[in-house]
């Protein structure tokens, strides 16, 4: 295992689990301001990173290609769309449900390449699935509705994974300029006309609050290049044990740090959502695994060699 590729998963998921923290010290604010502050300056930040990259090629590569112009553009507001459910979930002191959320987006990853890429199911993640709704299905018996915050951040999570699936020729920095630029128009103009005065927050509050809202940049783009830097020197397999870093310190944080409280409703959900993990990470391994990559191709091998001599 590449020592440098474990820091930079550490690194990245580490991240992406204790940014509830950094949000929740601007819940002052409205959602929507921050997520508007947050476009903005993630534009700005991976402007200076592509230029000390030297990577702007990449961007202008992206933008010439008219398919990839469509599928970044609707990345971009499914992005948008479930960053401001983020927001408004951890201004509203439901962290857990965010926890819950990402647990969730590697099986619904699974749906959607089964139902939208003619993906086929095997058996143990097509039980992982069920478990997990099996486990939904217990909070909405005992809270009387869905937990739509979980499932809106995972399908919209999802999707947006789902879109970059389809644009592998764009790298994350680029990537994330570009969505981060379709959506500056609506935060340019959110806080231009429906904040008072102008420019909101970063006009009216201390310099503390400003700070940290141009520190929204950095704190967007490098965990994803730190991510991507792990890709690059890790299996897939092994990689895809590091994202649970993220929820587990999310589910953390909301317990211990926030006192939200986990209901044995929680509980049962949790309990079927990692037992499925556990089954699914377990699946993928086997599969990825050279002996039975072997074993398959034999078989297919085998297959064609009978329908030949039929």
């Amino acid at each position: 295992m590449n020592p440098a590729g474990v820091v930079y998963a550490l690194l990245a998921y580490g991240a992406w689990g204790f940014v509830p923290i950094y949000w929740k010290w601007l819940t002052h604010l409205p959602p929507a301001e921050l997520l508007s502050h947050r476009v903005l300056w993630t534009v700005v930040f991976c402007a200076l990173l592509l230029t000390a990259l030297r990577r702007w090629n990449e961007v202008r590569d992206a933008l010439g290609r008219r398919r990839e112009r469509f599928i970044v553009g609707g990345a971009a507001l499914l992005l948008g769309t479930n960053w401001l459910i983020f927001l408004w979930a951890i201004a509203t002191d439901r962290i857990i449900d965010t926890s819950l959320g990402y647990y969730l987006n590697p099986l619904v990853n699974v749906v959607l390449g089964v139902g939208l890429l003619g993906e086929r199911l095997r058996r143990a993640q097509g039980v992982a699935v069920g478990l997990a709704a099996l486990g939904v299905t217990g909070l909405v018996i005992d809270h009387g509705g869905l937990p739509w915050i979980s499932l809106a951040l995972a399908g919209t999570f999802g999707a947006y994974g789902l879109a970059h699936k389809l644009t592998t020729g764009v790298r994350p920095i680029p990537r994330l300029w570009i969505e981060a630029t379709v959506l500056s128009p609506i935060a340019a103009g959110f806080l231009a006309f429906f904040v008072e005065p102008a420019g909101g927050a970063l006009v009216t509050e201390p310099v503390p609050t400003r700070t940290l809202l141009v520190l929204a940049g950095p704190i967007t783009a490098l965990p994803l290049l730190w991510f991507a830097s792990a890709a690059r020197r890790l299996p897939l397999s092994t990689l895809g044990l590091f994202q649970y870093i993220a929820p587990s310190l999310t589910l953390l944080i909301a317990v211990f740090l926030y006192a939200e409280p986990f209901t044995r409703a929680h509980g049962f959900a949790f309990a079927c959502i990692w037992f499925a993990l556990a089954l699914y990470t377990w699946d993928t391994r086997q599969a990825t695994r050279p002996d039975a990559r072997r074993y398959a191709d034999g078989r297919n091998r085998s297959s064609k060699s009978a329908i030949t001599r039929s």
